[in-house]
């Protein structure tokens, strides 16, 4: 099975942080229809989270009920339906409960302290805090296991993925430690989930017995890490040495390219849209931060003529009254914009925002390129080029599909009124 990026808006293949694509089954009719997911385990296991918090942030976001705790790990959600949307949803869950809010890598920890749900970044040492105010950030504080122990559908999920990476011979490991379909069972589970402390006493035969064979497991199985382990090499040198010997084609989905990016500074492009961001809340709006400050602020951080800043400025100066706000922008993005390279990267931070950031705009697509076209801010040449082939450069392809056929009016305008002009000439 393909690996994809954590970070699906992340272009670049050598992106070490991968996750199994969701693959689901639909089953039964009627009233009885149901969607098993059928690799949650797995999936949950590389994002170094609990299955149930995925499942239950999925029933969440679709209103359906779901399976919390399946004895067979068959996961299902009450309802039809595709995998492709429930990635999309699964990235949802990605951005608020996995990945760190300051240097966005999912290489967190979740830990709860004091009522709230605090994401320790292995990658960059931050502590940041989780949305509480989603009702899977309520079900999180609620469901913690008692001090010390690991809920039962974390545990799962832990041995199946130990097992899978042991085929080699491990797989009666389990009813040879006590894990099969033993007379203790009953009384092991729930010691694990925390309902039933005292059904053995510390001292009995049985508790001795799974002591001593859980530590003989311990030292006779290959060394391994029980964390998600990350391995390739994420430098900034890596990647571009990497790049080097890539073939000219692929070198161009990457996200480092031609040396665009800053030498040991940061990126650039990253601090722009922070401070869009949080000018834009000191202002109390994001139109109300000035064109003029933001064209000097490009130009303090040295890309107000690189092609990649018309799409960093696509995804942070507008809302969700866009088609109404790209007038009063034109006169600043035509000063930044300046060639085809940087038509194409704004159309594709439009894509990306209206895509992944606001989707609730993908209807209203067809007008916000009317305004672009209006306002001269992309060629028709540009515009006719985008509209013609999804593209997964900024966004995942099947959201780069519904972007574009949401564009099929205003494209389908743009040739109309291409073809009344070649006819009027002729007459």
């Amino acid at each position: 099975m393909a690996n994809i990026n954590i970070r699906r808006d992340v272009a670049d293949p050598f992106y070490r942080y991968k996750m199994e694509r969701l693959q689901s089954k639909v089953e039964g009719k009627g009233n009885g229809i149901k969607t098993v997911i059928v690799n949650l385990s797995n999936v949950a296991h590389q994002l170094a989270r609990p299955p149930n918090y995925v499942i239950k942030f999925f029933g969440f976001e679709l209103g359906a009920q779901t399976n919390m705790d399946p004895k067979d790990d068959r996961w299902i959600i009450n309802g039809a339906h595709e995998a492709s949307k429930l990635q999309d949803y699964l990235d949802g869950f990605i951005n608020k409960f996995v990945l760190c809010k300051d240097c966005k890598n999912p290489e967190t920890v979740v830990n709860v302290k004091d009522q709230e749900i605090l994401l320790d970044c292995k990658a960059c040492g931050k502590i940041t805090k989780a949305d509480t105010r989603h009702k899977l950030g309520s079900f999180i504080l609620k469901s913690q296991p008692k001090k010390g122990k690991k809920d039962k559908s974390t545990k799962k999920a832990d041995r199946k993925a130990r097992k899978e990476a042991e085929r080699n011979g491990t797989a009666g490991d389990d009813e040879a430690n006590g894990n099969g379909h033993s007379p203790g069972d009953s009384g092991s589970d729930q010691a694990e989930d925390g309902d039933g402390d005292g059904a053995l006493d510390a001292g009995s035969d049985d508790e001795l017995t799974r002591k001593i064979n859980a530590e003989a497991k311990e030292l006779n199985a290959p060394e391994q890490e029980k964390e998600v382990e990350w391995s390739v090499d994420m430098s900034e040198e890596a990647i571009k040495a990497r790049a080097k010997a890539l073939p000219e084609d692929l070198k161009q989905s990457l996200v480092i390219e031609n040396g665009d990016d800053e030498d040991g500074e940061g990126n650039v492009y990253d601090e722009l849209g922070k401070w869009i961001e949080q000018s834009a809340k000191d202002e109390g709006d994001v139109t109300k931060v000035k064109d003029v400050d933001i064209y000097l602020k490009a130009k303090e951080l040295g890309i107000e003529s690189k092609h990649k800043t018309p799409a960093v400025l696509a995804q942070c100066i507008f809302d969700d009254q866009i088609v109404k706000e790209i007038t009063p922008r034109a006169a600043m993005l035509k000063k930044i914009i300046t060639s085809e390279r940087h038509e194409k990267a704004f159309l594709g931070g439009i894509e990306r925002f209206v895509g992944i950031d606001k989707p609730n705009l993908i209807p209203l697509v067809s007008g916000i390129l009317m305004k672009i076209y209006e306002a001269d801010i992309v060629s028709e040449e540009t515009l006719k080029s985008w509209g013609s082939k999804a593209s997964k450069k900024y966004v995942d392809l099947p959201t780069s599909r519904k972007v574009r056929k949401s564009a099929e009016k205003f494209i389908e305008w743009l040739n109309t009124a291409d073809s009344e002009e070649d006819s009027d000439e002729d007459e």
